[in-house]
């Protein structure tokens, strides 16, 4: 595994095996519909899956379906069917659940038997009786379930190992757990190569969830540098990804957990102002490259993207300047005053009246 400092020493324009840089181009994947609140609506077929539990397809996955025993990542939200009331939701607390099929608690019985029959990156609606959820008791704890309440789930399986023993995380030493991260994030990355960053971003993000919160919290020394050497190429490359499918606020999200860890990182900074360019931050993109530029100074990326931003001042102000000229008009200039003649010779022979009068009336005198 690299050290960290080797990684942030590479060039943007080119990348070991720990990270992948797109020059065109926690858990945000799986990003949860516009109406978080309410039930998806859904008209894919409905699939019996025991005579307590039913599931509809949302979206498609890929690969095989999990086996006994296998240790499933998933993001879910939950609600009652009879209130519609939802009483709980991983992709809010940004915080997978880590299931082992087989060994799931009793009251996520039904949601396992969905998990079971899906694929790695599945999106599917699962509706769940209450002999297989939280039974004739409820929950009047967390979660606050009534009695006797069916349940409908939405659930993305984010992806799954396949454990002959059924090892969770937190049975794992950390060498175990930061080496099971650290081949997700190879597949991710021969994933990315072949262009299928759906399937690439299922891979980083099944790697970050084997090093959570809790898990780098009560790291320290050379475990602490392993682990993020691991973590954070992986939320880099989504990032890269997400910049690909023009997904970028999710992307500036992921750049900037890895910016609250290592606020000077060049790829980081690269990539979140790549993002803010493109969604029109044009000032806080600037503010990124030229930061980028301090520890990359001879990085052509980084200014080529501070030229375009750049280029992007001089057509907006030019652009201005043309509306505003249309708005107040040409500059009037003077014009030279014109002789009437027509009035000239009118004050003339008035003039020239007026003498004769005068004459004929002193002559008269």
């Amino acid at each position: 595994m690299e050290d960290v400092l080797d990684q942030q020493s590479q060039p943007l324009g080119q990348d070991g095996e720990s990270e992948i840089v797109t020059e065109d181009a926690t858990f945000v994947h799986g990003e949860p519909p516009q109406d978080a609140n309410g039930l998806p609506k859904v008209d894919s077929k409905v699939e019996v899956l025991h005579e307590k539990v039913t599931k509809q397809i949302i979206k498609e996955g890929h690969g095989p379906i999990p086996s006994k025993y296998s240790t499933c990542f998933l993001h879910y939200r939950a609600w009652t069917q009879s209130t519609r009331h939802k009483f709980e939701d991983t992709w809010d607390e940004q915080r997978p659940l880590e299931m082992i099929l087989g060994k799931e608690k009793k009251e996520m019985t039904g949601l396992a038997i969905g998990v079971s029959s899906m694929k790695s990156g599945e999106r599917a609606l699962i509706h769940v009786g209450w002999e297989l959820g939280y039974g004739k008791e409820g929950s009047f704890s967390f979660p606050n379930v009534p009695p006797l309440a069916d349940i409908s789930y939405e659930v993305e399986l984010i992806g799954f190992d396949e454990t002959k023993e059924g090892k969770a995380r937190g049975d794992m030493t950390v060498e175990e757990r930061i080496g099971a991260a650290d081949r997700r994030k190879m597949d991710g990355n021969a994933l990315f190569k072949e262009e299928k960053l759906e399937e690439a971003m299922q891979q980083y993000e099944m790697a970050i969830a084997y090093m959570g919160d809790d898990f780098m919290f009560q790291l320290f020394g050379k475990y602490r540098d392993m682990a993020l050497a691991v973590k954070n190429p992986c939320h880099l490359n989504i990032a890269a990804s997400l910049i690909k499918l023009k997904r970028y606020e999710e992307a500036i999200g992921q750049c900037s957990i890895v910016l609250a860890e290592d606020e000077n990182n060049v790829k980081a900074l690269f990539r979140r102002g790549k993002a803010r360019a493109e969604l029109g931050q044009t000032d806080a993109a600037r503010e990124d490259f030229l930061k980028a530029r301090k520890f990359a100074p001879e990085d052509k990326a980084i200014a080529r993207e501070l030229r375009l931003l750049a280029e992007h001042d001089k057509a907006v102000y030019q652009k201005q300047k043309e509306i505003y000229k249309g708005i107040f008009g040409p500059t009037l200039e003077p014009k030279p005053k014109q002789n009437n003649w027509l009035i000239v010779i009118w004050h003339w022979l008035l003039s020239l009246f007026y003498r004769v009068f005068r004459r004929e009336r002193h002559k008269a005198d």
